[in-house]
This record gives C-alpha cells, sequence and structure tokens, in this order.
C-alpha cells in the first residue's frame, strides 16, 4: 500500500530519526507533502534533501509541542503523523514537569489534534525502556511483544514513554470529527545508532579525553541488540503502509511492535568498541569497580544529590537504574513487526557499521581538535 499523494506530518523532524525518515518518504514515496514539525528547522536540512525531494512539497513547522492550537495548524489536511519528537533523558537530568509536558501531554495534545482534524493514522515512536530492564535486573532474551515481564520503572523518561505510549494505543478507533476513526500504533526500537547518532559521539568523546581508551561500563555478557537508524525508519514506513491497507489496518491498530534487526547482539560497552576500534581506540579490560561496589556508589552519589538538592540542583554522572541498563541482557526479535509490518531490514549489519563508522571518522578529527581547545 502506497501513501502517494498524501500529505504527513513527521514530528521531530530535524532529530536522529526524523531525519532519517523524512528522507526515507521522499525516496520511496511521491507524497504531496510531508511537514517537518520542530522546535526549530534550519532551512539547510531542506538543502540536504534537495536530492531525493522530486515534486513533494516540504514544510517547515515550527512550535511547541505543548501549544494545541500549533498542533491543529500542523495536523490540518494530513493523513498520517508519525510522532518521533520527545526529551530523551537517561540521567534524570530535565525536571520532571518539563519531560512530562514533553512526552506526556504533547503526545496527548497531538492525538487530540490528530482528532479534531481528521487525521487518520498515527504512528508513535516508543522505546523498549517502556518495558525495562527493572531494578531487579532480570534479563530478556530474544523476548517478543508476548513476552511476561515484571515491569518496575524509575527513569522519568521511561515512565512518561510508557504514559505516552498507552495514550497512543488508547485512542485506537476513536471518531474522528468528520465520522472515520483513527488508527494508531507503536514502535519499540532497541537503542538506535548509525550516523548521527550522538551517544556514539559521546562515547568517543569520553575515550578521546581517556588517551583514547573507552570506559567499561557494562559486563561483556549482558548482551542487547542495538539498531540501525535505517531499519527503524524503513519499519515507520512499513507502520504506516500498513495502517492505510484496509486490511491490515484492523491487525496493526492498537498494537506495539519491536524494532530490531541484524545486528550482533553485544553489550553496550562492547558495542561502542566495535565501531570505534577500527578508529585507533581501545577499550578497559573491567569494570572501573566491581558491580556490586559499583553500585553503592551510584547510591551514594544519589543520597547527596538529594541532600543538596534544596540549594543546588546536581545530576550524577550514573544511577543505579542507568547502571541496571548497562549490565542486564535485553534482547527482542522483529517477527511480529516481519509478520504484521512486512518489515524487513533494509540495511545489513556490514553496511550499517562501515557506514556509522565512516561518520564517526570524518567526526573524530573535529572532536579532536574540539576538546583540545578546551
Amino acid at each position: 500500500m502506497s501513501l502517494r499523494g498524501d500529505v504527513c506530518v513527521v514530528t521531530g523532524a530535524c532529530g536522529f530519526l526524523g531525519k532519517r525518515l523524512v528522507r526515507l518518504l521522499l525516496e520511496e514515496e511521491s507524497m504531496a507533502e510531508i511537514r517537518l514539525m520542530d522546535k526549530h528547522v534550519p532551512t539547510k536540512l531542506l538543502d540536504t534533501l534537495e536530492d531525493c525531494r522530486g515534486d513533494t512539497k516540504l514544510s517547515i513547522f515550527e512550535g511547541d509541542i505543548r501549544d494545541a492550537d500549533f498542533l491543529k495548524k500542523t495536523c490540518r489536511g494530513a493523513s498520517t503523523v508519525f510522532h518521533i519528537a520527545s526529551i530523551i533523558d537517561v540521567n534524570d537530568s530535565v525536571e520532571p514537569s518539563e519531560i512530562y509536558g514533553v512526552n506526556v501531554k504533547g503526545t496527548q495534545l497531538l492525538l487530540e489534534a490528530c482528532i479534531q482534524e481528521n487525521v487518520v493514522s498515527f504512528i508513535y515512536t516508543s522505546t523498549i525502556e517502556v518495558l525495562g530492564p527493572n531494578s531487579q535486573g532480570e534479563p530478556i532474551v530474544n523476548g517478543n511483544e508476548d513476552t511476561v515481564y515484571e515491569c518496575a520503572l524509575k527513569f522519568n523518561y521511561s515512565k512518561t514513554k510508557r504514559e505516552a505510549e498507552q495514550r497512543t494505543l488508547q485512542a485506537h478507533s476513536e471518531v474522528l470529527h468528520n465520522g472515520g476513526r483513527l488508527a494508531t500504533c507503536a514502535l519499540r526500537p532497541m537503542y538506535i545508532y548509525g550516523e548521527g547518532c550522538r551517544f556514539l559521539l559521546g562515547h568517543m568523546c569520553d575515550g578521546i579525553r581517556n588517551k583514547d581508551v573507552l570506559y567499561r561500563m557494562s559486563l561483556p555478557d549482558a548482551l542487547v541488540n542495538p539498531v540501525y537508524v535505517g531499519n527503524v525508519a524503513a519499519a515507520h514506513l512499513q507502520a504506516a503502509r500498513s495502517l492505510k491497507d484496509p486490511q491490515k489496518r484492523h491487525v496493526v491498530g492498537g498494537k506495539f511492535y519491536y524494532v530490531s534487526d541484524d545486528t550482533p547482539h553485544v553489550s553496550y560497552s562492547d558495542f561502542n568498541h566495535v565501531m570505534l576500534s577500527p578508529l585507533g581506540f581501545s577499550i578497559q579490560e573491567k569494570l572501573p569497580v566491581p558491580l556490586g561496589l559499583f553500585y553503592v556508589i551510584c547510591f551514594l552519589m544519589e543520597v547527596l544529590c538529594m541532600v543538596i538538592r534544596p540549594l543546588v540542583r546536581v545530576v550524577p554522572p550514573l544511577n543505579r537504574q542507568l547502571l541496571t541498563m548497562l549490565n542486564t541482557p535485553f534482547s527482542f526479535n522483529y517477527q511480529k513487526a516481519q509478520r504484521d509490518l512486512g518489515y524487513v531490514p533494509r540495511h545489513s549489519w556490514e553496511e550499517a557499521r562501515k557506514r556509522t563508522i565512516e561518520w564517526l571518522a570524518v567526526q573524530l578529527p573535529m572532536e579532536r581538535e574540539r576538546i583540545r581547545a578546551k
């Protein structure tokens, strides 16, 4: 099922995944219009898309996702919304009211705008962190959508993403103002990597400061399965096509899907090393301290930050929940997405790795110079 002639909205269009999805839509679909929604959309982004733009109109919608009137204006006349925009915060450094306002309230207002403006399809970008890992560090190996797991979320990021996902799926089959029905689904990608990944860039910079030695923050046997950004974008396109297809709409609507690919299962720290070792980086053989002691240190830092919070807000660089996430085996397959959405990874592991390393190689001298200049 094609999206030819449709009008779609991409929230977070200037972000890591958003930019990749916009390019994929231009390359594979002859859409009437793609609306790029973000807080700020640089004109140079449009320039980078000229090679694949064709006859599709690219429109800029700059504003706040918490502004109901702005959202209604953005959605007016659109048929599909890809809701990617959110605050990603793995250190709990963002004020709870801020992250709730963007991730939950913003999603609710966008859903309401879709209903008022008769948008028929809504794809929400969720995350595996809406499930866990829980504070006990109970592992999941090759899990799926039917895997039963005791979920106990600690991060405000995880909590808000989970609530936003729930609201999205609950909105499935809501009656639109014109009498039609809204169809929704949610995608839960693994840790996303690729060209433009700020987390990989951050680990590289930490390594530069540590004489080209990457820090080990996860045990080698804490296996996860990262997913390439190009494959996540492809899953979003397949979800939109499926929601438009009358025969698939009732199957996909109201469901969530894990999105992974054929990237080898590896720990977070060892994945960083896989990407950065061709550029001359090594990695610490062991954790800086035994894992149990690491938890004690994190606990003490959290207590100290809590004590001084009335005077100054300090965020510890590492907390117990993040340490658990980094050291818990947590992997999922994409079989249900393949069966229901027709999702198949577009990019092999070899291609994804090559492209990511080439991008990092370009960034490396610039980051070295930036760090040296400080």
